[in-house]
């Protein structure tokens, strides 16, 4: 097993300087995250925190610990003098980082009941009081704080990812048990019929300016900015509701093989698809984390794959925006949607939407047609943090907007999420696109 000493520290002084948040700022955001992320796992006992229902999910304990032992790896290991918390812990929590050493096998992470809940979170602890000695002593250089803030998305992002795995070993659960009793029920709730809303063909900037060059963070996935040719379209005014999605599955979409592509038709019928997963076999009720609860005709469809997305898409006779297209729509328009930070932690239906695109950010993850690779000139962050997206450039589809488990300060126009396409666990939907004259 790897010893997790400075000599593992990735080789992050490449990294330019740039105009840092300040010291406190920066410990208010650190502090703030790591509490959101012991108060999503409050809910979950000892046994939950350790479960992994499927090789794509990780238990919530691991979660907590992978997001600790990369402040303590990335951060506080830049001190020559820091001593890792359990240097044994290293090859028990490293995810994917290969130049950080030898890890333990990702499906195997349910099998880690040892070291406890009470140990990982004892281990969180002493690294956030590291990190906040740090601070006191005004020990973090601009590097380090860098990659700190890189860290603080990096753990929001795990955040959701423990919303969705305990969400998917809840369900599989005979019982069915909620994450969260208390969670609210949707009120009754009336939608709109879909508006299209055109675009007349336009060379368009997408991307976000390279961090930390940049003040404003952004993953390097996002960058450089650059200029695209988007014909003329149009995009739906809010995403595919429930009841819509139903229509497709009542007209046979899980059984016209002409819809889906080769791959999609291959896992419908593999895996039995019928419905959304979580939906129940009747499609009234549906799973949520809140337990077994009625379906909301007008609230976005969720949990798809991107082979459902497009397929009903084909059927509806449109297809799936590109991510030109989502970004060029979602600038001017700020991040307004239902998120994690609402504590529904479920798409609601839209509000009065107007005229104008409704719900672009938060509820759903809207599948595009584009698969995930890189922007021209993109450039990975040095060190270990080279791994952080750009190598899994590949066979992957990119989402856009966040959801109902994603943070709110967490999202952006230019953000980019990415899954394989059988993938729908994750609070994934669409919104239609369509070719104009």
């Amino acid at each position: 097993m790897a010893d997790t000493t400075a000599t593992d520290e990735p080789a992050t002084d490449a990294l330019p300087a740039c105009q840092a948040r300040t010291g406190d700022a920066l410990a208010a955001r650190y502090r703030h995250v790591r509490a959101r992320s012991l108060a999503l796992a409050a809910p979950l006992s000892p046994e939950d925190a350790m479960v992994q229902s499927m090789a794509d999910a990780s238990p919530a304990k691991w979660h907590l610990a992978h997001t600790t032992w990369f402040f303590e790896l990335f951060v506080l290991g830049r001190d020559p003098d820091y001593r890792p918390y359990r240097p044994d812990w290293h090859y028990l929590f490293n995810s994917y980082y290969q130049s950080a050493g030898p890890m333990h096998a990702r499906p195997a992470r349910g099998l880690l009941s040892r070291p406890s809940l009470a140990e990982v979170l004892a281990y969180r602890e002493a690294v956030d009081d590291a990190i906040d000695e740090a601070f006191a002593r005004d020990a973090l250089d601009p590097v380090a704080r860098q990659v700190l803030l890189l860290g603080t998305h990096h753990e929001q992002q795990h955040q959701e990812l423990l919303l969705t795995d305990i969400k998917h070993a809840l369900w599989c659960n005979p019982l069915r048990p909620a994450y969260r009793d208390d969670l609210a029920t949707a009120a009754a709730s009336s939608s709109s019929p879909s508006a299209w809303i055109g675009f007349d063909e336009a060379v368009v900037e997408i991307g976000a300016p390279a961090w930390p060059r940049a003040t404003e963070f952004a993953y390097d996935n996002e960058s450089p900015p650059h200029r695209v040719l988007v014909p003329a379209h149009a995009l739906a005014s809010r995403p595919v509701n429930n009841a819509e999605y139903r229509a497709f599955i009542d007209a046979g979409g899980y059984r016209e093989p002409a819809l889906w592509m080769s791959e999609g038709w291959a896992r419908v019928q593999a895996e039995g698809w019928t419905a959304p997963l979580y939906w129940d076999e009747d499609g009234e009720r549906a799973f949520t984390l809140g337990g077994m609860r009625v379906i909301d005709p007008h609230a976005p469809v969720c949990h798809l794959s991107y082979f459902e997305a497009d397929a009903f898409a084909r059927w509806a006779g449109a297809r799936l925006p590109t991510e030109a297209e989502w970004e060029q729509a979602a600038r001017p328009l700020a991040v307004i949607g239902h998120f994690a930070d609402d504590d529904r932690l479920q798409p609601c239906a839209p509000a009065a939407t107007g005229r104008g695109l409704a719900q672009m950010f938060g509820d759903v993850w809207e599948w595009t047609a584009s698969a995930y690779g890189a922007y021209p000139g993109f450039r990975t962050l040095p060190g270990s943090l080279a791994e952080y997206n750009g190598k899994f450039m590949c066979g992957q589809w990119v989402l856009r907007g966040g959801s109902c488990a994603s943070p709110r300060d967490h999202l952006r126009a230019s953000y980019r999420n990415f899954f394989y396409p059988p993938d729908r666990w994750q609070f994934s939907g669409l919104r239609l696109a369509r070719d104009e004259q």
